[in-house]
Protein backbone atom coordinates (compact mmCIF):
# COMPACT_ATOMS: atom_id res chain seq x y z
CA UNK A 1 0.00 0.00 0.00
CA UNK A 2 2.90 2.12 0.66
CA UNK A 3 4.53 1.79 -2.83
CA UNK A 4 1.24 2.45 -4.54
CA UNK A 5 0.84 5.83 -2.48
CA UNK A 6 4.25 6.45 -2.88
CA UNK A 7 3.83 6.38 -6.90
CA UNK A 8 1.09 9.46 -7.56
CA UNK A 9 2.33 12.50 -5.44
CA UNK A 10 -1.57 13.68 -5.15
CA UNK A 11 -2.10 10.26 -3.17
CA UNK A 12 0.43 11.10 -0.91
CA UNK A 13 -1.23 14.47 -0.68
CA UNK A 14 -4.53 13.20 -0.02
CA UNK A 15 -3.41 10.70 2.47
CA UNK A 16 -1.43 13.92 4.52
CA UNK A 17 -4.88 15.44 4.89
CA UNK A 18 -6.64 12.73 6.23
CA UNK A 19 -4.29 12.43 8.44
CA UNK A 20 -4.85 16.22 9.91
CA UNK A 21 -7.58 16.74 12.82
CA UNK A 22 -11.03 17.76 11.75
CA UNK A 23 -10.69 21.72 12.35
CA UNK A 24 -7.85 22.22 10.04
CA UNK A 25 -9.05 19.60 7.45
CA UNK A 26 -10.80 22.13 5.32
CA UNK A 27 -8.16 24.80 5.25
CA UNK A 28 -5.59 22.58 4.13
CA UNK A 29 -7.89 21.22 1.73
CA UNK A 30 -9.03 24.72 0.02
CA UNK A 31 -5.28 25.16 0.12
CA UNK A 32 -4.82 21.79 -2.26
CA UNK A 33 -7.20 23.27 -4.49
CA UNK A 34 -5.69 26.18 -4.77
CA UNK A 35 -2.52 24.35 -5.42
CA UNK A 36 -4.12 22.63 -8.57
CA UNK A 37 -5.57 25.62 -10.04
CA UNK A 38 -2.05 27.63 -9.96
CA UNK A 39 -0.30 24.67 -10.74
CA UNK A 40 -2.69 23.87 -14.04
CA UNK A 41 -2.56 27.24 -15.06
CA UNK A 42 1.24 27.98 -14.73
CA UNK A 43 1.53 24.67 -16.94
CA UNK A 44 -1.46 25.81 -19.46
CA UNK A 45 0.44 28.90 -19.99
CA UNK A 46 3.84 27.32 -20.50
CA UNK A 47 2.82 24.59 -22.56
CA UNK A 48 0.85 27.25 -24.96
CA UNK A 49 3.83 29.86 -25.31
CA UNK A 50 5.99 26.56 -26.28
CA UNK A 51 3.91 25.22 -28.63
CA UNK A 52 3.42 28.59 -30.18
CA UNK A 53 7.29 29.67 -30.56
CA UNK A 54 9.19 26.82 -28.86
CA UNK A 55 12.53 28.46 -30.05
CA UNK A 56 12.24 32.21 -29.05
CA UNK A 57 10.57 31.57 -25.83
CA UNK A 58 13.76 31.17 -24.51
CA UNK A 59 15.29 34.08 -25.35
CA UNK A 60 13.14 35.73 -23.14
CA UNK A 61 14.65 36.51 -19.45
CA UNK A 62 10.96 36.73 -18.49
CA UNK A 63 9.91 33.51 -19.87
CA UNK A 64 12.96 31.96 -18.23
CA UNK A 65 11.43 33.31 -14.65
CA UNK A 66 8.36 32.00 -15.63
CA UNK A 67 10.03 28.50 -15.86
CA UNK A 68 11.92 28.79 -12.52
CA UNK A 69 8.94 29.92 -11.07
CA UNK A 70 7.37 26.64 -12.88
CA UNK A 71 9.95 24.39 -11.19
CA UNK A 72 10.20 25.91 -7.53
CA UNK A 73 5.82 25.03 -7.53
CA UNK A 74 6.87 21.31 -8.35
CA UNK A 75 9.61 21.22 -5.63
CA UNK A 76 6.85 19.94 -2.68
CA UNK A 77 5.54 17.59 -5.22
CA UNK A 78 8.91 16.25 -6.26
CA UNK A 79 10.09 16.22 -2.56
CA UNK A 80 6.71 14.27 -1.61
CA UNK A 81 7.58 11.24 -4.08
CA UNK A 82 10.80 10.96 -3.21
CA UNK A 83 11.41 11.81 0.50
CA UNK A 84 8.03 11.53 1.86
CA UNK A 85 5.37 13.91 3.50
CA UNK A 86 8.00 13.74 6.79
CA UNK A 87 10.70 14.92 5.38
CA UNK A 88 12.80 17.94 7.11
CA UNK A 89 12.89 20.17 4.91
CA UNK A 90 9.49 20.01 3.32
CA UNK A 91 8.94 23.58 4.99
CA UNK A 92 11.75 25.52 3.42
CA UNK A 93 10.21 24.27 -0.24
CA UNK A 94 6.68 25.05 0.73
CA UNK A 95 7.79 28.74 2.17
CA UNK A 96 9.57 29.02 -1.73
CA UNK A 97 6.00 29.09 -2.91
CA UNK A 98 5.93 32.76 -1.84
CA UNK A 99 7.72 33.71 -4.93
CA UNK A 100 4.81 33.10 -7.35
CA UNK A 101 3.95 36.98 -6.73
CA UNK A 102 6.95 37.39 -9.37
CA UNK A 103 4.88 35.73 -11.83
CA UNK A 104 3.00 39.43 -11.38
CA UNK A 105 6.41 40.77 -12.91
CA UNK A 106 5.81 40.57 -16.82
CA UNK A 107 2.58 41.87 -16.86
CA UNK A 108 3.40 45.30 -15.53
CA UNK A 109 5.75 47.41 -17.84
CA UNK A 110 6.64 49.82 -15.11
CA UNK A 111 8.30 47.29 -13.10
CA UNK A 112 9.65 45.71 -16.09
CA UNK A 113 11.17 49.00 -16.81
CA UNK A 114 12.73 49.46 -13.50
CA UNK A 115 14.08 46.49 -13.00
CA UNK A 116 16.07 47.52 -16.75
CA UNK A 117 17.06 50.07 -15.51
CA UNK A 118 18.85 48.24 -11.82
CA UNK A 119 20.45 45.90 -14.49
CA UNK A 120 21.45 48.90 -16.49
CA UNK A 121 23.67 50.20 -12.78
CA UNK A 122 25.16 46.79 -12.20
CA UNK A 123 28.49 47.73 -13.56
CA UNK A 124 28.70 51.22 -12.15
CA UNK A 125 27.20 50.10 -8.69
CA UNK A 126 29.75 47.14 -8.33
CA UNK A 127 32.41 49.74 -9.30
CA UNK A 128 31.22 51.88 -6.55
CA UNK A 129 30.67 48.89 -4.49
CA UNK A 130 34.18 47.86 -5.22
CA UNK A 131 35.68 51.16 -4.48
CA UNK A 132 33.74 51.12 -0.75
CA UNK A 133 35.25 47.38 0.15
CA UNK A 134 38.60 48.73 -0.67
CA UNK A 135 38.36 51.44 2.38
CA UNK A 136 36.75 49.33 4.49
CA UNK A 137 39.35 46.69 4.33
CA UNK A 138 41.98 49.48 4.42
CA UNK A 139 40.55 50.79 7.84
CA UNK A 140 39.43 47.16 8.99
CA UNK A 141 43.63 46.55 9.00
CA UNK A 142 44.04 50.17 10.73
CA UNK A 143 41.59 49.12 13.63
CA UNK A 144 42.40 45.98 14.04
CA UNK A 145 46.24 47.20 14.47
CA UNK A 146 44.88 50.39 16.36
CA UNK A 147 42.17 49.04 18.61
CA UNK A 148 42.38 45.25 18.62
CA UNK A 149 45.50 45.06 20.35
CA UNK A 150 45.66 42.36 22.64
CA UNK A 151 46.21 44.17 25.85
CA UNK A 152 43.05 46.68 26.69
CA UNK A 153 41.56 46.27 23.24
CA UNK A 154 38.39 46.04 22.23
CA UNK A 155 38.34 42.49 20.45
CA UNK A 156 34.81 41.98 20.54
CA UNK A 157 34.89 44.82 17.51
CA UNK A 158 37.95 45.34 16.09
CA UNK A 159 39.59 41.71 17.08
CA UNK A 160 39.98 40.45 14.10
CA UNK A 161 39.17 41.47 10.29
CA UNK A 162 35.78 39.86 10.52
CA UNK A 163 34.98 41.50 13.63
CA UNK A 164 36.45 44.56 12.20
CA UNK A 165 34.64 44.57 8.71
CA UNK A 166 31.38 43.94 10.11
CA UNK A 167 31.79 46.86 12.95
CA UNK A 168 33.00 49.47 9.78
CA UNK A 169 29.81 48.19 8.46
CA UNK A 170 27.67 49.45 11.54
CA UNK A 171 29.12 53.08 10.81
CA UNK A 172 28.95 53.38 7.04
CA UNK A 173 25.35 52.46 7.79
CA UNK A 174 25.74 55.35 10.74
CA UNK A 175 23.74 52.24 12.96
CA UNK A 176 24.78 52.60 16.46
CA UNK A 177 27.95 54.07 15.64
CA UNK A 178 27.87 56.21 18.77
CA UNK A 179 27.86 52.96 21.17
CA UNK A 180 30.86 51.83 19.23
CA UNK A 181 32.76 55.24 19.65
CA UNK A 182 31.36 55.23 23.28
CA UNK A 183 33.38 51.47 23.64
CA UNK A 184 36.32 52.96 22.39
CA UNK A 185 36.52 56.09 24.33
CA UNK A 186 36.09 53.94 27.87
CA UNK A 187 39.84 52.25 26.67
CA UNK A 188 40.76 55.47 26.10
CA UNK A 189 41.90 55.21 22.49
CA UNK A 190 43.37 58.68 21.35
CA UNK A 191 42.86 58.54 18.19
CA UNK A 192 39.09 56.62 17.62
CA UNK A 193 37.08 59.48 17.23
CA UNK A 194 39.31 60.70 14.23
CA UNK A 195 38.97 57.41 12.76
CA UNK A 196 35.40 57.03 13.30
CA UNK A 197 34.44 60.98 11.66
CA UNK A 198 37.09 60.40 8.69
CA UNK A 199 35.06 56.59 7.86
CA UNK A 200 31.65 57.83 8.19
CA UNK A 201 32.25 61.30 6.10
CA UNK A 202 34.39 59.17 2.81
CA UNK A 203 31.60 55.72 3.55
CA UNK A 204 28.14 57.45 4.36
CA UNK A 205 28.48 60.59 2.80
CA UNK A 206 30.80 59.97 -0.12
CA UNK A 207 30.24 56.57 -1.10
CA UNK A 208 26.60 55.35 0.03
CA UNK A 209 25.56 58.57 -1.56
CA UNK A 210 27.08 57.64 -4.55
CA UNK A 211 25.55 54.31 -4.33
CA UNK A 212 21.78 56.04 -4.30
CA UNK A 213 22.95 59.01 -7.09
CA UNK A 214 23.78 56.36 -9.72
CA UNK A 215 20.80 54.62 -8.97
CA UNK A 216 18.78 57.30 -9.08
CA UNK A 217 20.00 58.87 -12.52
CA UNK A 218 19.49 55.80 -14.02
CA UNK A 219 16.07 55.48 -12.90
CA UNK A 220 15.12 58.41 -14.40
CA UNK A 221 16.36 58.14 -17.17
CA UNK A 222 14.38 54.77 -17.97
CA UNK A 223 11.17 56.33 -16.59
CA UNK A 224 11.90 59.08 -19.28
CA UNK A 225 12.19 56.60 -21.95
CA UNK A 226 9.32 55.01 -20.66
CA UNK A 227 7.20 57.98 -21.05
CA UNK A 228 9.01 58.56 -24.44
CA UNK A 229 7.70 55.50 -25.35
CA UNK A 230 4.39 55.82 -23.93
CA UNK A 231 3.84 59.37 -25.91
CA UNK A 232 5.13 57.33 -29.12
CA UNK A 233 2.23 54.46 -28.60
CA UNK A 234 -0.10 57.25 -28.38
CA UNK A 235 0.52 58.80 -31.09
CA UNK A 236 0.71 55.78 -33.46
CA UNK A 237 -2.56 54.84 -32.41
CA UNK A 238 -4.26 58.45 -33.24
CA UNK A 239 -2.65 58.23 -36.58
CA UNK A 240 -4.25 55.10 -37.10
CA UNK A 241 -7.47 55.75 -35.94
CA UNK A 242 -7.07 58.96 -38.24
CA UNK A 243 -6.04 56.87 -41.06
CA UNK A 244 -9.28 54.50 -40.11
CA UNK A 245 -11.62 57.69 -40.44
CA UNK A 246 -10.41 59.22 -43.61
CA UNK A 247 -10.41 56.14 -44.98
CA UNK A 248 -14.02 55.72 -43.80
CA UNK A 249 -15.05 59.22 -44.80
CA UNK A 250 -13.64 58.32 -48.50
CA UNK A 251 -15.56 55.08 -49.12
CA UNK A 252 -18.13 57.01 -47.53
CA UNK A 253 -17.91 59.98 -50.34
CA UNK A 254 -17.17 57.05 -53.35
CA UNK A 255 -20.29 55.26 -52.37
CA UNK A 256 -22.23 58.80 -52.86
CA UNK A 257 -20.41 59.39 -56.45
CA UNK A 258 -21.53 55.68 -56.92
CA UNK A 259 -25.21 57.21 -55.89
CA UNK A 260 -25.27 59.64 -57.89
CA UNK A 261 -24.15 58.54 -61.12
CA UNK A 262 -27.14 55.66 -60.51
CA UNK A 263 -29.91 57.88 -59.21
CA UNK A 264 -31.87 60.75 -60.50
CA UNK A 265 -29.87 63.56 -59.19
CA UNK A 266 -29.22 67.02 -61.00
CA UNK A 267 -25.57 67.63 -59.50
CA UNK A 268 -23.29 66.40 -57.24
CA UNK A 269 -24.21 69.83 -55.36
CA UNK A 270 -27.45 68.84 -54.59
CA UNK A 271 -26.50 65.41 -53.68
CA UNK A 272 -23.73 66.89 -50.49
CA UNK A 273 -27.06 69.27 -49.42
CA UNK A 274 -29.07 66.03 -49.12
CA UNK A 275 -26.08 64.19 -47.01
CA UNK A 276 -25.54 67.30 -45.16
CA UNK A 277 -29.31 67.27 -43.89
CA UNK A 278 -28.42 63.53 -42.30
CA UNK A 279 -25.52 64.49 -40.78
CA UNK A 280 -25.55 64.92 -36.74
CA UNK A 281 -23.67 67.16 -34.46
CA UNK A 282 -21.52 64.28 -32.57
CA UNK A 283 -20.16 62.46 -36.48
CA UNK A 284 -16.21 62.45 -35.90
CA UNK A 285 -14.89 64.41 -39.13
CA UNK A 286 -10.58 64.50 -39.59
CA UNK A 287 -9.97 68.65 -40.30
CA UNK A 288 -6.17 69.30 -42.18
CA UNK A 289 -6.75 73.15 -41.49
CA UNK A 290 -4.82 74.13 -38.69
CA UNK A 291 -8.07 76.97 -38.21
CA UNK A 292 -10.01 74.11 -37.36
CA UNK A 293 -8.21 72.25 -34.86
CA UNK A 294 -9.38 72.02 -31.05
CA UNK A 295 -5.87 73.82 -29.78
CA UNK A 296 -6.10 76.42 -32.21
CA UNK A 297 -9.64 77.06 -31.09
CA UNK A 298 -9.05 76.98 -27.48
CA UNK A 299 -6.26 79.63 -28.03
CA UNK A 300 -8.35 82.01 -29.95
CA UNK A 301 -10.67 82.07 -27.31
CA UNK A 302 -8.15 82.51 -24.56
CA UNK A 303 -6.35 85.61 -26.71
CA UNK A 304 -10.13 86.69 -26.86
CA UNK A 305 -10.48 86.88 -23.00
CA UNK A 306 -7.05 88.40 -22.38
CA UNK A 307 -8.06 91.24 -24.63
CA UNK A 308 -11.31 91.93 -22.93
CA UNK A 309 -9.64 91.93 -19.72
CA UNK A 310 -6.86 94.50 -21.20
CA UNK A 311 -9.84 96.49 -22.49
CA UNK A 312 -11.70 96.69 -18.90
CA UNK A 313 -8.09 98.08 -17.56
CA UNK A 314 -7.74 100.26 -19.89
CA UNK A 315 -11.81 101.36 -19.44
CA UNK A 316 -10.67 102.15 -15.99
CA UNK A 317 -7.30 103.84 -16.76
CA UNK A 318 -9.64 105.93 -18.96
CA UNK A 319 -11.83 106.62 -16.37
CA UNK A 320 -9.14 107.72 -13.78
CA UNK A 321 -7.68 109.89 -16.12
CA UNK A 322 -11.09 112.17 -16.67
CA UNK A 323 -11.61 112.17 -12.73
CA UNK A 324 -8.18 113.80 -12.58
CA UNK A 325 -8.50 116.10 -15.22
CA UNK A 326 -11.62 117.16 -14.14
CA UNK A 327 -10.66 117.69 -10.35
CA UNK A 328 -7.91 119.75 -11.91
CA UNK A 329 -10.49 122.38 -13.72
CA UNK A 330 -11.99 122.36 -10.45
CA UNK A 331 -8.79 123.95 -8.93
CA UNK A 332 -7.92 125.99 -11.55
CA UNK A 333 -9.93 129.11 -10.96
CA UNK A 334 -9.42 129.21 -7.48
CA UNK A 335 -5.76 129.26 -8.04
CA UNK A 336 -5.81 132.14 -10.87
CA UNK A 337 -8.15 134.11 -8.07
CA UNK A 338 -5.17 133.78 -5.65
CA UNK A 339 -2.80 134.97 -8.31
CA UNK A 340 -4.68 137.96 -8.98
CA UNK A 341 -4.67 138.69 -5.86
CA UNK A 342 -1.42 138.93 -5.15
CA UNK A 343 -0.68 141.18 -8.33
CA UNK A 344 -2.72 143.48 -6.72
CA UNK A 345 -0.93 143.32 -3.30
CA UNK A 346 1.84 143.80 -4.80
CA UNK A 347 1.04 146.84 -6.30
Amino acid sequence: MSQSLNQNPLKVVFSSLLDTEPADFCARFRNFISEIIFVSIYSSEFSMKVYVDPLDYWKDGYNLLDVVIIIIIFIPYALHEIKGKHYPHLHIADGMQSLRILKLIPYSRGIRRLITAVGQTVYTVASVLLLLFILMYIFAVLGFCLFGVPEGGDHDNWGNLAAAFFTLFSLATVDGWTDLQEQLDNRDFAVSRTFTIIFILLASFIFLSMFVGVMIIHTEDSIRKFERELMLERHTALMEEKQVMLRRQQEEVSRLMQTQKNAEYKSFDELVEKFKRTLRHRDPMVLNDFGTSIPFVNVYFSTLDNQDATMCKLQELYYEIAHMLGLMLEDLPQKRQDQSSEELYEM
